[in-house]
């Protein structure tokens, strides 16, 4: 299942019934889990766990340094979950020793060409990232999250779980959960993200209060955003969703998406 042009360092611990295809260089300290795929011209170096089930297309790259100039060569890394598919010419750094010393990517995430996870960032699961997003460092995206095409989501910045990102947008703040949001110099919250909620089965009720919580805090006249969210602790806004819209938002340190 090795195709003889690739370059297998010594060291690296290749499961049974992965594939390498033509001309893949894979270095000494990574570990790659049973099922996975590598297709052709796919670099892998650094300490790198991918794990099972895994489809990498051609010319993506995985465990580079990262691109921060504080980084001296330390054996920080980067780990992958199971069944993801890693499109054309994606690029995934290692962590640095001054963050996380972490880049991980959770299981059944789609990375479209030319996306690229600086270092340091936290990808959770059932994340799409569109062609050409860019996260810079200490991102965190959060389950179900969608980025659209091109959309750049700038350094120790979150994006809350089910929240769906337009194409062409650039985030510069936390982006609540459950929210939709779409622009890049006048990038605001739109919507709740009704249809995603509905396809992974959140409650019509629970999708309603959701609702109400956005016009409280992003349409309603003459409201504070604090006084919105200390509204929004009320018996009648209560659901396991509004309740971690709250708690997210209680827990930024970066700001909200207003």
């Amino acid at each position: 299942m090795i195709h003889p042009t690739a370059i297998i360092e010594k060291g690296a611990r290749i499961s049974e019934g992965v594939e390498v295809g033509p001309f893949c260089i894979i270095g000494p300290d990574v570990e790659i889990g049973t099922g996975t795929v590598l297709d052709s011209h796919i670099v892998i170096k650094g300490h790198t766990k991918i794990g099972n089930d895994n489809k990498i297309f051609p010319y993506a790259s995985i465990g580079h340094a990262p691109q921060d100039l504080k980084y001296k060569g330390e054996p920080t890394r980067v780990e992958i979950g199971d069944r993801n598919l890693v499109r054309e010419c994606v690029t995934v750094n290692l962590g640095t020793a001054t963050g996380r010393g972490l880049t991980s990517i959770g299981s059944d995430n789609i990375l479209m060409a030319y996306s690229h996870v600086a270092h340091d960032c936290e990808v959770h699961d059932h994340v799409v990232i569109a062609n050409s997003v860019a996260l810079a460092g200490h991102v965190v995206l959060e389950d179900y999250v969608v980025l659209g095409g091109f959309t750049g989501v700038t350094q120790f910045n979150r994006v809350g779980k089910h929240a769906y990102i337009g194409a062409y947008s650039l985030i510069r703040a936390d982006f609540p959960p459950f929210l939709t949001g779409k622009g890049l110099d006048d990038f605001k919250v739109q919507s709740v993200n009704s249809i995603g909620l509905e396809r992974r089965g959140v409650p019509e009720e629970n999708i309603r209060k959701l609702k109400n919580a956005y016009k409280l805090l992003y349409v309603k006249k003459g409201i504070t955003f604090q006084d919105a969210v200390n509204t929004l602790s009320g018996k009648e806004y209560g659901c396991p969703e509004v309740t971690y819209l709250l708690e997210f938002i209680a827990s930024s340190n970066n700001g909200i998406v207003r």
